[in-house]
C-alpha cells in the first residue's frame, strides 16, 4: 500500500472544483489564510467534528468518521454518516453521508463532488452501494438531497485523477482572474492577475522562437 501522504484529501476536491490554483496552493504549497467565511465554516464544523455516535429513531449516526479508498487513493473524514436499516445490505445497514456546509445552497458541483467522494470511500469500506447522501446548509438549516448518479461519479473520479496529477507534478497552475477570486481567502498570495500575465508572456515568447514550417 502506498503511504497516505501520496493520497488525495477529500477536502482537496472541493477546492479543486472551485479553483485548481487554490487547490494547489493549499495542498501542494501548504498555504492557508483564514478569513471571516473560513472561520465561520471552521466553527460550524467544530460542532460535528468530535468523534462519537448516537442512536436516533430509525438510524444510527456516527460523527467525524475516518474514510479511505484504496482504489482511488482518497483519504479524509466525513462530518456525519447515518446508517439506515436496510435488509438488502449484508450488514443490515446502508451508509448515508452528510456533509455540513456554512453557506446556502449553490449551483456549483464542488460540494456534491466532495460528498460523492465520501460515498465512494464508504462503498469500498462497507462493500455496499451508497446511492445518495445530503448536504446540510447551516445558513438555511436545511438539507439538500444528493443522488450519486453516473454523471456525478464520473465527475468525481475525474477530479480525483486531476488532483493526483497536480500533487505528482508539484504544480501550481496559472489561472486568469475571475469574479470568484474576491471570495478566496488566498487572493493576496495567489495574485492571479500577475501569474496569468506571466503565462501569457511565456506563451508569446515560445511562439516567437518556434521554428516556422513552410
Amino acid at each position: 500500500m502506498e503511504p497516505r501522504e501520496t493520497w488525495v484529501a477529500l477536502s482537496a476536491l472541493q477546492h479543486l472544483l472551485f479553483c485548481e490554483r487554490q487547490a494547489a496552493l493549499i495542498h501542494v504549497e501548504r498555504l492557508w489564510v483564514e478569513d471571516v467565511n473560513t472561520a465561520q465554516g471552521r466553527l460550524l464544523h467544530e460542532r460535528v467534528d468530535l468523534p462519537g455516535h448516537d442512536a436516533r429513531p430509525g438510524r444510527r449516526v456516527e460523527r467525524a468518521v475516518r474514510l479511505g479508498c484504496q482504489r482511488l487513493r482518497l483519504t479524509g473524514r466525513a462530518d456525519l454518516v447515518e446508517y439506515h436499516p436496510d435488509g438488502t445490505s449484508p450488514t443490515g445497514w446502508r451508509p448515508f453521508p452528510v456533509e455540513v456546509k456554512r453557506a446556502r445552497r449553490k449551483s456549483e458541483e464542488a460540494d456534491r463532488v466532495q460528498l460523492c467522494a465520501q460515498a465512494l470511500c464508504l462503498e469500498e469500506m462497507h462493500g455496499v452501494d451508497v446511492p445518495e447522501g445530503a448536504l446540510f446548509h447551516g445558513a438555511e438549516h436545511r438539507r439538500q438531497a444528493v443522488r450519486f448518479d453516473a454523471r456525478l461519479r464520473t465527475l468525481t473520479e475525474d477530479a480525483v485523477a486531476r488532483m493526483h496529477e497536480l500533487l505528482a507534478r508539484c504544480q501550481v497552475p496559472a489561472v486568469p482572474r475571475a469574479p470568484k477570486c474576491e471570495k478566496c481567502s488566498l487572493e493576496s498570495m495567489c495574485l492571479p492577475q500577475v501569474t496569468a500575465g506571466q503565462r501569457r508572456a511565456s506563451d508569446h515568447l515560445r511562439r516567437m522562437v518556434e521554428p516556422v514550417e513552410f
